[in-house]
């Protein structure tokens, strides 16, 4: 999925963002709630909230960090009734258009392709949604439980006693004839 097909859209210019850093808070509304839902593969989110502040990193950066939790309705795996999950992600990113990502890394000895390299602006902005509906799908439990539900698998009475025999036949002597 690309930035442009995420639901969550909340364009922020570089621009925009003071010397003394940005505090943002963002809640998604229903009909948000319900496409991101649809994105991530789960039945529903009851809330989405996220908070970001965001600080000048150089003359063409940005610093982002911050939260996005949510209560995300799933199926549990074991016993497939609903239920509702937390999902808490803390988000730490940095932004810089794509020649200063080439200028701090000749500078620095970088490589841009390391690990974890710096995120790039498209036209000196910087999505929000976007990236609180990537951590959000990041935190989303793949194999949600409900609380106490175990799987026991039913008892097959024919190969009970025949799942071990084999590796018992290996621990017995042999005989030297």
């Amino acid at each position: 999925m690309t930035t442009q097909e995420l639901p969550w859209r909340v364009p922020m210019s570089v621009g925009d963002v003071p010397e003394s850093g940005l505090r943002v808070e963002l809640e998604a509304d229903q009909p948000t709630r319900r496409a991101v839902a649809k994105a991530a593969g789960v039945n529903d989110i009851a809330r989405l909230k996220a908070r970001f502040d965001l600080a000048r990193n150089g003359r063409n950066g940005v610093k982002v960090t911050g939260t996005v939790s949510a209560l995300v309705g799933q199926l549990c795996v074991v016993s497939l009734e609903p239920i509702f999950n937390e999902v808490n992600e803390a988000i730490d990113l940095s932004f810089f258009d794509e020649t200063s990502i080439r200028t701090s890394a000749r500078s620095l000895d970088i490589a841009v392709d390391a690990a974890d390299p710096p995120e790039q602006l498209v036209n000196g902005m910087v999505d929000l949604g976007a990236i609180a509906t990537e951590f959000l799908i990041l935190g989303i439990d793949p194999y949600p439980r409900k609380p106490g539900a175990a799987f026991a698998a039913p008892p097959n009475r024919e190969t009970a006693g025949k799942a071990f025999a084999a590796l018992a036949a290996l621990k017995r002597p042999r005989s030297t004839d």
